[in-house]
């Protein structure tokens, strides 16, 4: 299917999320409001993308994924955003980046990679070493001065943990945090380091789908 064509179907939808964060982030802000994001492990300007709706009715935001060649289709698709061809982690340098043959499982996680091109049907196409950096070293570069963040969304197969650690949780706060967690247990919250980092910060959590976990600060 060619890009037009999948945009094409992809506009038919309301959510462009793969399990509808987009729409459960959009009940906590007026629907005229026009605010911004950031998306960290963008992926894609639309497909399984927690923010294209958001993009669509005037929000702005920043997109950052490290998938080579990525930021010229977000360019294309989403020009009115900050997009960003780089990986996040908890030290600035680089990592060597696993891309399957489903690039929404792309990964900097070894462990995790090896796991799932053994046991799953998706396998490992290729490898690139890729510079990293920490959250608030970009967002301090890319922020508009007295911008304020909506909701951040971090979905990096893996090293969610380590993006949520790279950020200056006192300049950068969004008012919402999406993160993607597969392990979660309901009934022992704080067996989660996403949780039990988000929580230590001042999140209460709101809402859950099948892989993300939704926060909302409480200051």
């Amino acid at each position: 299917m060619s890009l037009k064509d999948l945009h094409h179907y992809f506009s038919k939808k309301n959510s462009y999320s793969q399990h509808g964060e987009d729409m459960i982030l959009m009940s906590y802000f007026n629907h005229d409001y026009k605010g911004f994001f950031v998306d960290v492990g963008a992926h894609h300007p639309f497909r399984f993308s927690n923010t294209y709706s958001f993009y669509r009715r005037g929000w702005r935001g920043i997109n950052i994924d490290a998938k080579p060649g990525v930021k010229k289709l977000f360019d294309r698709v989403r020009p009115n955003d900050i997009n960003l061809e780089l990986g996040i982690a908890g030290e600035e340098g680089s990592l060597t980046f696993y891309m399957f043959d489903e690039p929404a499982l792309n990964s900097f996680s070894k462990e995790l990679s090896e796991e799932r091109n053994e046991n799953t049907r998706y396998k490992i196409i290729d490898t690139k070493d890729v510079m990293v950096r920490r959250l608030s070293k970009v967002l301090e570069e890319h922020i508009p001065t007295g911008q304020n963040i909506d909701f951040l969304t971090v979905d990096v197969e893996g090293l969610d943990i380590e993006v949520l650690e790279s950020n200056d949780w006192e300049r950068f706060r969004p008012s919402m945090v999406v993160v993607e967690d597969l392990d979660l247990d309901l009934q022992n919250l704080h067996n989660s380091a996403v949780y039990e980092s988000l929580f230590s910060k001042g999140y209460v959590l709101v809402g859950k789908t099948l892989a993300s976990l939704i926060f909302k600060s409480n200051r």
